[in-house]
């Protein structure tokens, strides 16, 4: 069996009395995206940080690229490419400078720079920009201008952090379609997101919340392992209405999702007669009540509300 590119066991990191991440192990195969999927606040920063050797674990292992971190992070950079969340490329610097100054922090010959560049930048549709400073990019592209300096070295292994915070939907489609494209060139992928729809573009995810992983598999597997059944409520209006659901005692959970509602029960399809039944007593209208393929979001939200315990596979 191949050796995971990327293996982490018990990672603990406290910061203060708050533990931010709580013995978290996780692994990533040769030519894989993995997801990190967790809202604000869940810990996917620090655990990137701990993986790509930025910061110290307070216990737990970590080997990337089979070598042993922190105590090799320097010769495990120069074959890893890191984008964190926040800022880092040079404002003042045009598109070009910033790619030839990362690709220059790794070493890269100058003859080899020429033929990366070209395709970076072709490839991220940045050619036409070459000379523009990042400082003028749109969200979009300073992002993309970002990955491609991550790979300015060709490294084995990407480690994403939210790249596609505060991007518009078309840019996303175009930040993946280039993840796509690396990954099919054998490049491994560990990416976090809060975005449930990206979740289901990769091949496996994690979910963590509040610094524990509470399942990991891939995204079809953790849709199939949802047991309860999910309805979609058409009503108005929904904040009112999903209060007079919730005060039922076979309502697990109910949430908003865009103009409807989703109610999960265990009671299955029959429930829909009770919820009848609940809105008729009340003298409330159900435009539509239909039962719904769980989606990624269902299982997210569910786990959610249970703090974990849902069907998936290991890490």
């Amino acid at each position: 069996m191949t050796e995971p590119v990327l293996q982490a066991d018990g990672l603990v990191k406290r910061f203060g009395e708050a533990t931010a991440v709580d013995r978290l192990s996780l692994a990533v195969a040769e030519g894989e995206v993995f997801g990190l999927v967790g809202p604000d606040g869940a810990g996917k920063t620090t655990t990137l940080r701990m993986l790509c050797g930025l910061t110290l674990p307070d216990a737990g292992t970590v080997r990337l690229l089979g070598l042993p971190m922190p105590e090799s992070r320097r010769k495990a950079r120069a074959r890893m490419g890191y984008m964190p969340q926040q800022y880092s490329l040079y404002g003042d610097l045009s598109v070009q400078e910033n790619l030839r100054f990362f690709a220059g922090m790794y070493g890269v010959p100058k003859a080899t720079l020429i033929e990366r560049e070209k395709r970076l930048l072709g490839i991220a549709r940045l050619d036409r920009f070459r000379d523009r400073p990042a400082r003028a990019l749109s969200g979009g592209m300073y992002k993309k201008l970002a990955l491609a300096c991550a790979l300015a070295h060709s490294p084995r292994l990407l480690l994403l952090d939210e790249p596609t915070n505060g991007v518009d939907p078309i840019s996303r489609r175009e930040l993946w379609a280039f993840l796509y494209e690396l990954v099919g060139e054998g490049v491994s992928v560990l990416v976090s997101t809060p975005y449930m729809d990206e979740a289901e573009r990769c091949g496996r995810v994690g979910l963590l919340l509040d610094g524990r992983l509470v399942a990991v598999d891939r995204p079809a597997a953790l849709k199939a392992g949802f047991a309860e059944t999910v309805f979609e409520l058409d009503t108005a209006p929904l904040y009112e209405r999903s209060i007079l659901i919730e005060s039922h005692p076979d309502v697990r959970d109910v949430y908003l999702v865009g103009r409807k509602a989703h109610v999960v029960t265990a009671r299955g399809q029959e429930f829909a007669s009770d919820l009848s039944a609940l809105f008729a007593t009340a003298g409330y209208e159900i435009r539509r009540l239909d039962v719904v393929a769980p989606s990624f979001e269902d299982v997210f939200l569910r786990l959610t509300a249970s703090g974990g315990g849902a069907p998936g596979g290991e890490a």
